[in-house]
């Protein structure tokens, strides 16, 4: 045979489950978005057609629906773990499970005052609007003996209004850029964060308390670091998150420059003192960097769009 076989995977992509807990007249969700990929011994389905040793994708798709019932969904990591172990135990083709979550987030909905001892709260039990600041990510994989997880989040806009600076950069004939002194400094955050956590005789994280204290720890940093670039930003906010979080061993950033530039107000007979800004959506920088802890290698993919 000229040609053989390489990695390969198969699953059922983007399964979208929303998952109610009711708990007397207060209710709860979770809404998730769940990838499932299967990979082993998956030769003979490739080269004959064989398919004595594929679970199919339908199945996989069922599974997500019958666990969320049978298991509930504590949380995205603990959810995708549960499939995880399931496939590989379950299947003995199979060899690895990859799990990929999104998770989006709900918040209740306030009652007007005057319906407030109708519904007997200050908020409606039952009734939600959709978070828009982020999307929850994880990514479980387990081999049948260790786990890999990655968390994190994406399109978290964040922004300085001061406390910024950019200047003393390498300058060429094509340098129009001015030194910036006081500027904005804003961005569209996408992390990842691996634990440390790899063997079920460790003791798991709490999966909802770390990543409420990550988020919080990264933001913390980003608020509170007096910047001179954006590569200083990044560096402060992941090395925050792994001083103050020891189930993370290394941290992950793309974080997109979303430029703001001084409007030219001088043809109107105007000064702008720093107070407007034309926001500018491409083309921007880009910045990305990976943070470690001492004598941890790193694991998470440098292109995140592939993670």
């Amino acid at each position: 045979m000229p040609t053989i076989l390489g990695q390969n995977q198969y699953g059922k992509a983007e399964n979208r489950v929303v998952k109610i807990t009711r708990d007397g007249a207060t209710h709860h969700i979770k809404d998730l978005n769940v990838s499932v990929s299967l990979s082993g011994d998956m030769e003979e389905v490739h080269y004959s057609g064989s398919n004595a040793n594929v679970l199919p994708t339908d199945t996989t798709k069922n599974t997500v629906y019958a666990f969320a019932k049978e298991h509930g969904i504590e949380s995205a990591e603990q959810f995708g773990i549960h499939l995880a172990r399931h496939f590989v135990t379950s299947q003995e083709p199979i060899k690895t499970a990859r799990i990929r979550i999104e998770e989006y987030a709900w918040e209740r909905i306030e009652a007007a005052d005057a319906n407030s001892r109708f519904i007997g709260a200050d908020e409606v039990k039952h009734s939600f609007v959709r978070k828009g600041q982020e999307t929850r990510l994880t990514q479980i994989t387990y081999d049948g003996s260790s786990w890999e997880v990655i968390s994190g989040l994406k399109d978290l806009v964040v922004m300085n209004s001061t406390n910024s600076e950019f200047w003393g950069y390498v300058k060429d004939k094509y340098t129009t850029l001015k030194e910036a002194y006081d500027r904005i400094l804003a961005t569209q955050v996408s992390g990842r964060w691996r634990f440390n956590w790899t063997d079920d005789d460790q003791r798991m994280p709490h999966w909802e308390k770390s990543y409420e204290q990550t988020r919080k720890h990264m933001l913390q940093a980003f608020a509170e670091t007096y910047s001179l670039s954006l590569q200083q930003t990044l560096y402060q906010m992941g090395s925050r998150i792994i001083e103050n979080r020891g189930e993370i061993d290394e941290v992950r950033f793309s974080l997109p420059n979303k430029h703001h530039f001084l409007a030219d107000l001088e043809p109107f007979g105007l000064k702008n003192d720093n107070e407007v800004y034309f926001a500018a959506d491409r083309p921007y920088g880009l910045i990305e960097a990976t943070i470690l802890r001492d004598g941890c290698e790193a694991r998470i993919p440098v292109d995140l769009t592939n993670l």
